[in-house]
């Protein structure tokens, strides 16, 4: 059998490095897009909004403060919970998502563009199922470390 975990970390890896060359034209970072278009979706909080883009709490805000910097999202109180804060996007960042979309969406039609029509839908439904099933969150899992090395006296 194929070595699923290669092939997929080499095809993300990849994929990966093309969305940001084509965004960095724009000036956003992939992460950047990530957290726009998601906070567009819906009203999140930062810690909601983390979960979904796979950040940790750290990452994530400093990338809500390097969009609130740009003029692109905002922090606002949350429209259910008053002691709750949500990412909002300003028009600033909605014209951005909207452009860099079209570049994300046309490197997608590029990359699925290599495979027959039939298998496209296959392989992304595929995918989707993975995500939401089968890979749907990490193991519980502690990482081992390496002891340090004694000093030398």
């Amino acid at each position: 059998m194929a070595d699923l975990l290669c092939l997929l970390t080499r095809a993300s890896h990849v994929l990966a490095t093309q969305v940001a060359a084509a965004l960095a034209d724009l000036g956003v970072s992939q992460r950047a897009y990530g957290v726009l278009s998601n906070a567009m979706e819906a009203e999140l909080t930062q810690i909601r909004l983390a979960e979904v883009c796979s950040l940790d709490k750290t990452t994530m805000v400093a990338a809500v403060d390097e969009l609130e910097r740009a003029g692109l999202a905002e922090r606002r109180a949350s429209s259910t919970d008053r002691r709750a804060h949500v990412v909002a996007v300003t028009p600033k960042g909605r014209r951005l998502v909207a452009k860099a979309g079209r570049v994300v969406d046309q490197l997608y039609e590029d990359v699925l563009g290599t495979l027959p029509a039939r298998e496209r839908t296959a392989f992304v439904d595929a995918l989707t199922r993975l995500n939401e099933e089968g890979l749907a969150s990490p193991a519980p899992c502690k990482q081992v470390r390496r002891p340090r090395a004694a000093k030398a006296s």
